[in-house]
């Protein structure tokens, strides 16, 4: 990933047309045109060998002819002409352009990645529209339309669909910080932009069109860092996309591209939805009202249709309407005429004047437990609707992110959305579109909520890998890709999942009848065969068999009917099984597979027979925790059942927790996994129990936690150390230490407080201490000293954290040890380990901004081996450097 010279992309000083044309209709002449017609103040140059004059400017033969190299260059010449011409800006100055050209080949974008590479000229394209930065003017895109000016940034894969939307959102006067087309991203891709965009302070809100990912780990850490920051709204093309054709499982089965893309956006924070109106829609509805915690939503209208009409999509969209209470109704009672509805919707009735319209609206806000208001205006000619507005402007003004409006109509209405406009009030054509918006906001911030959740610690033994890594490797060796039902079972043994008891045997009745009388009576027969994945299907399960004769005749009824069924299956033999009764389990189904843009991915769902049928399942990535692991199961309909109903008590939650934490666990653990099926998994009020599972294996190894998409834990990094006469463990954060991390920053004094977060402020905000605790391992790390006593919780007393540019060229530090345990020597150790880390991550600098008076954090520095940067240097601070590696000649 790389924000490097995204700014002069996105902001340049100047701008040069190479291939700029004379001749109508040309993409060199629509851009030459469009740069020219526009506010751009910099100077704009036309770049060709054929041309003295373009529109009366002078024209230059070639890029050594331009008085000075130009911050961005725009590229509209064939493809054969464009890695000479990359090498030719990068080496005089340029460290941006963009390429219009369409119909490069392979080794053509390559030979202009290998042209840009050595100056870090970074290429938007090649074939697309370009780009627009209406603040500045610039419009270095081959469009039909300028933009307005505004605060949304939006970056589309289509260049057509920014022609759309530029036509669609100037008739509705919504503008823009950035509108980029990034075409074939060769070089600069959604992962780029989204970093550069996070901390861009003119962008409010950043709006994607996205047919397709690459770089997946690298979208998904820019996406999680940008969404902390800002709302990130999401249109995904090709809901209806192909799922994988052939799997052995049905996870596999499932497990299509949309789903999984659906899954990503939801744990990155971001917003997924389904049209351009709705892009839009959902910028506004969270620039307006993105404060607003409320989950209940209330009524109030001078129509009782339109109050209907939203009631009705409310409820098919399960978003709550607020029950009134009845101090509430009583004052009501007093404002209303006695035939207004009573409860929610709150029906004014049609003659409502403006002093119904503003009590009415006062009361709703000062009564907390009414959540947001949706205020709804028919036009009638008794009162002006301006009018209405000016009065209830002021209202809302007072209750910021309370208020949403929908005035029904035209023309007439103008006047008054604007007032409601300008009084921050979200403005929507139609109820129906008003309750979807706040439907929308209330996904968003639940996605939100799942960035700083800060899960406990899974209770849960640790795996048995080796005996699972060899359970594998067996089956690989012996030329197999699926393992039996035996080799699965012991794999889920080996991660603490319960399965019930098995007996592999070959295929006789006889042998059968042995293993089943060993096991006891009832128990289920199921067939082994690696040409037979669904065993029920070919009649190759037999439950409840009470007796050695049932078990004989089970066995011999399958050889005979899979000998005529399915002459191509070896039947290698039988499994017996306890006939496990648990009459109040639901049957579930838990699943891995590898998606072949995200990596392995987990699926939940409602399992048994017609599981494919039923459809009820969500897809989650990897790694999850328990909080994660919840958060997917109360996504599926089943997750109704598992909380009891009539006799049913509730599932254990905690026992399907952590099943789906060790099956992520698993597709860290072993590389080889490709799918898994537990299905079904029985779950009820004793806990979970897998009676089947389905496990296919690859020595091509498509997992494991290299390919996640999102980076998991790095357990790998943890040591013991000697401190003092006692032992440490040094290790990186998680999720789980936040109470542990709030009990460590409240034992600091408030002097270590100030000079750490320049505040003596004890109570540090829930977010931001989430934000501390969890982590992106892909570009930050902060490793922690945990002390463990015998009879206590272990103790966090120091901490250093460093995070990295999106290069990793910069990484900036900073060390906390407990106020307590300074000058022992703490500090040291952990400044140590994170020298080592960042070195061997490969990061070529760390650096510093310490202040003057925190004497002992800048002696910790130059011991280490820091210098400062005088230059960069103030009267408050100094800025430490330590350089790792000798920085490239290039950069």
């Amino acid at each position: 990933m790389s924000v490097r010279h995204l700014d002069r992309l996105l902001e340049p000083r100047s701008v040069a047309v190479i291939g700029a044309s004379n001749r109508a209709g040309t993409v060199g002449s629509t851009v030459w045109r469009n740069l020219r017609s526009g506010r751009f103040a910099g100077p704009v140059y036309a770049v060709n060998p054929q041309h003295r004059l373009i529109d009366g400017d002078a024209a230059f033969a070639r890029v050594g002819d331009l008085p000075q190299p130009p911050d961005l260059a725009v590229l509209c010449t064939p493809p054969a002409t464009l890695p000479g011409l990359i090498a030719e800006l990068g080496a005089a100055g340029t460290r941006a352009a963009v390429i219009m050209t369409a119909g490069l080949t392979a080794a053509q974008k390559q030979a202009v990645l290998d042209a840009a590479r050595p100056h870090l000229l970074r290429v938007l394209g090649p074939n697309c529209l370009g780009l627009l930065t209406p603040r500045l003017g610039l419009n270095a895109s081959f469009s039909h339309t300028d933009a307005l000016d505004g605060e949304l940034a939006f970056i589309s894969q289509s260049g057509a669909l920014v022609t759309a939307v530029l036509d669609w959102a100037k008739s509705r006067h919504i503008g823009f910080s950035h509108l980029l087309s990034i075409g074939e991203h060769a070089d600069v891709d959604f992962g780029d932009l989204l970093d550069h965009l996070a901390s861009d302070s003119r962008t409010r809100s950043i709006l994607l069109y996205i047919e397709s990912i690459d770089a997946t780990p690298k979208f998904m850490s820019a996406a999680r860092a940008a969404a902390r920051n800002k709302p990130v709204i999401v249109v995904k093309a090709g809901r209806a996309g192909n799922g994988v054709k052939a799997a052995a499982s049905h996870t596999g089965a499932m497990a299509g591209s949309d789903i999984v893309m659906d899954a990503a956006i939801r744990r990155a924070g971001m917003l997924r939805v389904d049209t351009l109106q709705e892009l839009f829609m959902a910028a506004e509805t969270l620039t307006r009202m993105g404060s607003n915690q409320d989950d209940l939503l209330t009524i109030m209208t001078n129509g009782g249709g339109a109050g209907v009409m939203a009631a009705d999509y409310a409820a098919m969209a399960g978003l709550p309407l607020a029950e009134l209470s009845e101090p509430l109704r009583e004052h009501l009672d007093t404002l209303l005429p006695g035939t207004w509805s009573g409860a929610n919707p709150v029906d004014m009735i049609g003659d409502a004047p403006v002093d119904r319209y503003t009590g009415t609206l006062q009361a709703l806000l000062e009564t907390p437990d009414t959540g947001a208001v949706l205020f709804l205006h028919a036009p009638t000619a008794i009162v002006h609707s301006q009018d209405i507005a000016r009065a209830c402007a002021a209202i809302a003004r007072q209750h910021p992110g309370r208020v949403m409006a929908a005035w029904l109509g035209g023309e007439t209405m103008n006047e008054a959305r604007r007032v409601f406009e300008e009084a921050g009030v979200a403005d929507y054509a139609t109820p129906e579109e008003a309750v979807r918006a706040f439907g929308m906001l209330r996904t968003y911030r639940h996605n939100q909520a799942m960035l700083l959740e800060t899960p406990t610690a899974s209770e849960t033994a640790p795996p048995d890998t080796a005996r699972a890594q060899a359970v594998i490797a067996r089956a690989l060796a012996e030329g197999r890709d699926m393992l039996n039902e035996h080799e699965a079972k012991a794999l889920l043994e080996a991660y603490g999942i319960p399965v019930v008891r098995t007996v592999a045997v070959p295929a006789d009745p006889a042998l059968a009848v042995q293993a089943a009388d060993d096991i006891g009576y009832p128990v289920a027969l199921k067939i082994v065969s690696q040409q037979i994945s669904h065993k029920s299907d070919a009649g190759g399960v037999k439950l409840n068999l009470a007796d050695a004769d049932a078990v004989r005749d089970a066995a011999s009824t399958m050889l005979s009917r899979i000998a005529v069924a399915r002459p191509d299956a070896t039947l290698e033999g039988f499994t017996v099984q306890t006939m496990a009764v648990r009459p109040l389990a639901q049957e579930l189904i838990l699943g891995t597979s590898v998606d072949p843009v995200f990596g392995p991915v987990l699926l939940f769902g409602q399992g048994g027979t017609a599981v494919e049928v039923v459809a009820d399942r969500v897809i989650g990535l990897p790694p999850l925790n328990r909080v994660l692991a919840r958060d997917l199961i109360s996504r599926t309909r089943v997750s109704r059942l598992l909380a009891g109903f009539r006799d049913h008590p509730p599932a254990r939650m905690d026992a399907i927790t952590d099943a789906l934490v060790a099956l992520s666990r698993m597709l860290a653990d072993l590389p080889e996994l490709a799918e898994l099926d537990i299905n079904p998994l029985w779950a009820d009020h004793q806990g979970v129990l897998a009676l089947d599972a389905r496990v296919r294996v690859s020595a091509a190894a498509p997992g494991g936690a290299a390919h996640f998409a999102i980076a998991p834990y790095p357990a790998e990094l943890a040591e013991t150390v000697q401190w003092n006469g006692e032992s440490l463990l040094l290790r990186p954060i998680r999720p789980e230490d936040y109470p542990q991390h709030r009990a460590f920053i409240d034992a600091l004094d408030t002097q270590d407080l100030r000079l750490r977060f320049f505040s003596t402020q004890r109570e540090l905000p829930r977010s931001e201490l989430a934000r501390l605790t969890q982590i992106d391992y892909a570009r930050e790390m902060a490793f922690i000293a945990v002390r463990t006593v015998s009879g206590e919780s272990p103790q966090t007393i120091g901490v250093v954290r460093a995070v990295a540019d999106p290069d990793n060229v910069d990484a900036e530090f900073a060390i906390l040890v407990r106020s307590d345990l300074k000058g022992r020597g703490l500090g040291q150790m952990l400044m140590r380990k994170m020298i080592d880390y960042l070195r061997a991550r490969g990061t070529q600098r760390i650096v510093a901004e310490i202040q003057r008076e925190n004497t002992a954090m800048q002696e910790l520095a130059r011991t280490n081996g820091f210098t400062v940067d005088a230059q960069r240097s103030d009267a408050a601070s100094e800025r430490f450097v330590l350089e790792l590696r000798a920085p490239s000649s290039t950069r």
